[in-house]
């Protein structure tokens, strides 16, 4: 029998490590699309004010065109977040320890602009949720006045004496 040698393979490093110029361009691109995403937002709020259901119907195209566009932008991160031989969802905040002295000034401040700029969309995306909430009810109040139909009735049971519960009640699905 012949003795076998064991050799040891090592992971080749990535052709190009991505630097950190690179990664701050990712990321200006995430900042860019975030913030078409704001204005989406205003836009739909503004039409949702005038009533004008074509250019709300628009804003929520636009919003899935970017939110598409956005995805792609986020696998290129992820993707650089491999190539520098980290996990793919590499939290940010890790950047200063993964790249060390090749952090730059410029990087750190693209990325704080990232996450300002999530936090806008996330207040701007709020109160559209509030106010599409609003349009629909007021809508739904306005064509049942309208049609001069009665409030939406809500469920009551009915007890076995004939009255109607109120509060809380428990439905059991089995029976």
């Amino acid at each position: 029998m012949s003795a076998h040698q064991v050799s040891v393979v090592e992971a080749l490093p990535p052709a190009r490590m991505p630097s950190a110029e690179m990664i701050a361009d990712s990321l200006a691109s995430e900042i860019a699309l975030i913030e078409e995403l704001v204005s989406i937002m205003q836009r739909q709020r503004a039409s949702v004010a005038v009533n004008d259901l074509q250019a709300v119907d628009d804003t929520v195209y636009a919003t899935h065109r970017v939110l598409g566009t956005l995805a792609e932008s986020r696998r290129r991160r992820r993707s650089l977040s491999s190539m520098l031989g980290e996990r793919e969802d590499l939290p940010l905040e890790s950047l200063d320890h993964v790249l060390g002295d090749r952090m730059t000034e410029s990087l750190r401040a693209v990325r704080s602009a990232l996450h300002e700029a999530a936090r806008t969309l996330s207040r701007e995306v709020a109160i559209n949720r509030h106010v599409l909430r609003s349009a629909l009810a007021s809508g739904d109040s306005y064509l049942r006045t309208l049609a001069g139909a009665p409030a939406t009735a809500t469920y009551s049971p009915v007890l076995e004496s004939g009255s109607v519960a109120r509060g809380s009640a428990v439905l059991n699905r089995r029976a």
